[in-house]
Parts: C-alpha cells; sequence; structure tokens
C-alpha cells in the first residue's frame, strides 16, 4: 500500500510541476490559531505539509523560526498539544500527507517508542530529526518505518557520495536538499549550483528530492521548481503569521490573508 507522500510524487509527476510544501511552526502564534492555520494549507495549495515541533533550543533555525518556537512553547504548546493538532486535522483531511519536523531531545523527553506510536495513531505521514546522526537513525528510523511513517533525511551542499550512500540507505519518502550552508531564512540560495548537485544526486536514487532554506518568493519558487520535486517554504510563512499578528487582525482574517500568501507562492507550480 502506496503513503500519502508517494501518492503525491505521483501525482504532481503526472502533471509535471514540484509539489509545495509550507511549514508552519505548531502552537504559533497561539494553539487556536495554529489550528485554523493548519487546517487552511491545503486552501492555499499545500501538496504536504510541514509542522515544526518547538523546542527551545533549534540551533539550525534562523531568528524567524526561532522566535516562533519560543512564543509556542512560552503559551505552553507542548508535544500532546502538537499530536491533538493533528489529530482534528485529520477529522476533515485524510489526504494531505503531514511531516512532523524537528529536534531529536523533545522526541527523546516524550519517549521514542510512545513518540511513534502517537504520530501513527493521529496520522502522520514522515519525520524530519534535524541533529539526529545519520549514525544513530535506527532508534528511530526503522520503527517509524515500519509503522508506515517515512524517514526524511537532509543531504547537503557539502554531501559527499560516502555519506549520501548511508543517507540513501536510511531514509523514504523524499529527500530534503538545504540549499544553502547555514540557518534556515537567512540568504538565498545559488540556483545554479543547487541544479547541478540535484542532477548528482538523482543518479544515485529514485527519491524525489524537496529543496528548502532562504526561499521565500513565488520568483525563487518557480525557478527552483525547474530541477526540485518540491518546494519547501518556511520562514517566510512564520513571519507573514506574526506580521498579521501583531497588527491585531482577527483570526479569520489572518487565515484569509494567509491563504492569499499561500497562493502567491503555490501558484507558479499550477500553472
Amino acid at each position: 500500500m502506496s503513503s500519502r507522500i508517494s501518492k503525491v510524487f505521483k501525482n504532481i509527476r503526472l502533471n509535471k510541476r514540484s509539489a509545495f510544501i509550507p511549514y508552519i511552526t505548531a502552537g504559533d502564534p497561539d494553539i487556536e490559531l495554529s489550528q485554523m492555520i493548519l487546517e487552511s494549507l491545503p486552501l492555499g495549495g499545500a501538496d504536504i505539509i510541514e509542522i515544526g515541533m518547538p523546542f527551545s533550543d533549534p540551533m539550525a533555525d534562523g531568528p524567524s523560526i526561532q522566535e516562533s518556537s519560543l512564543r509556542s512553547l512560552n503559551n505552553g504548546h507542548d508535544m500532546n498539544k502538537t499530536f491533538k493538532m493533528i489529530e482534528i486535522f485529520r477529522i476533515k483531511d485524510k489526504e494531505t500527507p503531514i511531516v512532523l519536523m524537528g529536534y531529536f531531545n523533545p522526541i527523546l523527553q516524550f519517549g521514542v517508542k510512545s513518540f511513534i506510536k502517537r504520530c501513527s495513531e493521529v496520522g502522520v505521514d514522515g519525520l524530519i530529526v534535524v541533529d539526529l546522526p545519520i549514525e544513530h537513525s535506527d532508534e528511530i528510523c526503522i520503527p517509524a518505518q515500519k509503522l508506515g511513517i517515512d524517514f526524511i533525511n537532509f543531504i547537503t551542499p557539502t554531501t559527499n557520495k560516502e555519506r549520501l550512500e548511508k543517507i540513501l540507505n536510511v531514509s523514504s519518502g523524499f529527500l530534503y536538499f538545504v540549499s544553502i550552508a547555514g540557518i534556515t531564512g537567512t540568504k538565498a540560495p545559488n540556483n545554479k549550483i543547487i541544479k547541478e548537485l540535484i542532477k548528482k544526486v538523482k543518479q544515485n536514487t529514485d527519491l524525489p528530492i524537496g529543496v528548502g532554506f532562504g526561499i521565500k518568493t513565488s520568483s525563487q519558487v518557480k525557478e527552483i521548481s525547474d530541477f526540485s520535486d518540491a518546494i519547501v517554504v518556511g520562514s517566510a510563512i512564520v513571519n507573514e503569521i506574526n506580521s498579521l499578528k501583531i497588527k491585531k487582525f482577527d483570526n479569520d482574517l489572518i487565515v484569509k490573508n494567509m491563504i492569499d500568501f499561500l497562493l502567491e507562492l503555490s501558484n507558479p507550480l499550477k500553472s
């Protein structure tokens, strides 16, 4: 039985386009609005949804996502509330894949077995554990994959062939290509370099490749879609949510504005 993630990539290949993957931090800026935004993401063109698990020390993330994590934690958000968000989402939407992204420490505190079990129960389709060394991925990768949850790993511009082989051995769903060196949401990626590197990776795997980090505009989305299977946008979305909240718009208006913002990013992939 094929996974929801594999179905998405099969569909986009038939339609000769790339998938749009928006990122939000669970519980940011507050639980009620975060739930509303989560449920609106497919209306904004999301093919796959990436949800960040708040953590107090998100070392790979730039200021925008670090601040969103702190806002969420300061509002009392925790792992159980993240699972509850997904559970509520799945009442209405049983098709859109959800990927949980975060750090190993909160998973360890929750209990690895309990975490994977809850992921399976609420309808999580994939996991990205930012700071888990590939050498230790068996601790969570194999148990997750046994329950049908894809384990998605990062590859970077500096990943050598030997390391790529190790990554491919424990990856499923898709690969996440980190387009820049450094933290999320900072400088723009160099598309020419990324294109060449992705071409080399594709010689070694049939897994789809999504590109993320530093993608903020619809023109970047369009350009990168020419050589990738998916585009992940995170910091730009988190910034927009925060900006609308600061303006003291009511929740319904924020959601409406977010759908328009997401459509502006995703429409180049659908045309």
